[in-house]
């Protein structure tokens, strides 16, 4: 592979939306034992709470749903709309407490259930509600804070990338350094 191509790959790879949510389990999740019964409830309540009411949740989801189907091919915004309200909205909502026991059992793995009484103690607050409500909205302005940043880091990024494969000798026809 050219190291043009693998820069771009990773240019692209960093830039699209779906990475910030395609990283890997952190290993001390994915190899922790499963939450008892009792915290794994809490959790479920907590992670209930702090995503707020279902429907604004879900509809707040609606407008970037519209711009993922025009990613992958669905170019008049008319017709994504129209996707996303008959197929996509409904396939979401109706698998909408898959989410809250996925999120529920990460909750439950990394925090003990007084933590996670204190969080949803907190979420039962107006500020708490007003935060839940955010949610969504908060959510976008991070992603595309995110991407804007690594935007701006990119061309700095890509310098260093193809000084370090030309350090190691991995450049097409390079030789290896010796370590």
């Amino acid at each position: 592979m050219r190291i043009p191509h693998l820069i771009a790959g990773l240019t692209l790879s960093i830039l699209m939306p779906a990475a910030t949510f395609a990283q890997g389990v952190p290993k001390q999740v994915a190899t922790a034992a499963a939450p008892d019964p009792a915290t794994l409830k809490v959790a479920r309540e907590t992670v209930t709470q702090m995503q707020g009411d279902r429907t604004a949740t879900l509809n707040a989801m609606a407008a970037p749903m519209v711009g993922m189907m025009q990613q992958i091919g669905i170019k008049e915004p008319d017709k994504a709309q129209v996707l996303v309200q008959e197929v996509v909205m409904p396939t979401l909502t109706a698998h909408y407490d898959e989410l809250l026991d996925i999120q529920a059992r990460g909750f439950a793995t990394v925090l003990n259930k007084d933590d996670l009484q204190a969080i949803a103690a907190f979420y039962a607050t107006a500020a708490g509600k007003h935060l839940a409500a955010a949610q969504p909205q908060l959510a976008q302005l991070q992603l595309t804070g995110m991407q804007q940043w690594m935007q701006s880091v990119m061309p700095e990024i890509q310098s260093k990338i193809v000084k370090a494969v030309q350090a190691h000798g991995w450049a097409p026809g390079g030789q290896a350094k010796p370590h």
